[in-house]
């Protein structure tokens, strides 16, 4: 770290007005987004990218799921980026520790934050702390070879039952590398960790869960069809879930993509076999619940995960909200994944919403 700060300050002793110099703090697709710009609208600038990583790329390494690859085919123009002759990439330099953000102010003329939120959102709710239980963006980083999380502990070998916390297309695409078989996963670029990790998995079924119902799933129809379209895979849908209030009607006439969402899951619902094979994989979307407790199995390990039916009120925006209605069940797990969002990390010297999880300026 000394060593990135003594390079940083024999490169540029003082600014001066003439060419411009920006930095972008993170080398994500929004950082290199930034710096492909500023090269192109600013003729003489000078554009260094830094990263707290030894490599660039951010979530395109790390959050894209390794069976995407054609969203991956971005990195080849991030690629020409890094190779224009007026743009440089540092690696491990870490904001706050190798460099403070005054010292970057003022080697630059422009400091751009780019960093994104590596931080998981709690639900602070009891026995959120018990093993077992990990937000999705470690999971994500753990079968992408994140340095972060290669070393999670993750039992899957005595796991049957996963509950995730989410309808998200993150949330889809952990349920989809939970339940893919590992001989198609083993073709992609997966980490070798994460594939050896499962296929030992002894992991039967994956359980989905939302505050609110079909018309409202955050997903979108993409990754939802990739999910249903798993080989030899049971889905779970209520056929009560699936039907619609006037509310609902109004939500879904102005919004394509969750009117396709919802139409996936109830040809899903319709056309499955009325139960699972005893051989079978299985999915199940729980819509209209939300989480209360973990239950603890007596060791410190999450054993269940009770929920609360939930039911939807307007919020006088022309949107629902789930609310709470006093009804309990519980859902027997063994691992708890939670895809409920991402905050950022405050930065010294910049003024921090601690409520939304972001810097403001």
């Amino acid at each position: 770290m000394a060593m990135c700060r003594m390079i940083f300050l024999r490169r540029f002793s003082s600014i001066s007005s003439n060419p411009l110099r920006v930095c972008v703090v993170g080398s994500g697709p929004a950082g290199f987004y930034t710096a492909e710009k500023m090269l192109k609208r600013h003729e003489a600038a000078q554009v260094d990218i830094i990263d707290r990583l030894p490599m660039p790329f951010g979530l395109v390494r790390s959050g894209v799921a390794p069976d995407h690859p054609e969203t991956k085919i971005v990195v080849n123009q991030f690629s020409r980026v890094c190779h224009h002759e007026r743009c440089s990439f540092f690696g491990n330099v870490m904001l706050g520790s190798s460099l403070s953000l005054p010292e970057l102010r003022s080697l630059y003329h422009a400091v751009v934050l780019a960093y994104g939120a590596e931080s998981d959102r709690s639900l602070g709710i009891p026995g959120e702390d018990l093993s077992g239980i990990h937000s999705a963006r470690e999971f994500v980083w753990w079968y992408n070879g994140h340095p972060d999380c290669r070393n999670l502990e993750l039992y899957l070998k005595n796991t049957q039952k996963v509950v995730i916390l989410g309808q998200g297309n993150v949330a889809l695409d952990v349920a989809r590398i939970l339940l893919r078989p590992t001989v198609e996963l083993a073709t992609t670029d997966i980490a070798n960790h994460a594939l050896a990790t499962l296929q030992e998995s002894s992991i039967r079924k994956v359980y989905l869960v939302g505050r609110r119902g079909p018309a409202q799933a955050a997903c979108t129809a993409k990754e939802l069809r990739e999910v249903l379209g798993i080989k030899d895979l049971y889905v779970g849908i209520s056929e009560s879930d699936l039907l619609k209030t006037p509310a609902d009607e109004e939500e879904l006439k102005n919004d394509r993509i969750r009117r396709r969402v919802y139409e996936l899951l109830s040809k899903a619902a319709t056309s499955n076999q009325s139960s699972p094979r005893s051989d079978q994989h299985e999915l199940h979307f729980v819509f209209f619940h939300k989480p209360d407790r973990f239950l603890d199995d007596g060791h410190g390990h999450v054993t269940a995960v009770r929920l609360e039916k939930t039911a939807l009120r307007g919020n006088g925006s022309g949107k629902q909200i789930a609310i709470g209605t006093g009804e309990f069940q519980d859902i027997e797990c063994e691992m708890v994944l939670k895809s409920i969002g991402y905050k950022s990390v405050p930065v010294d010297g910049l003024p921090f919403d601690h409520q939304a999880g972001c810097e403001y300026i």
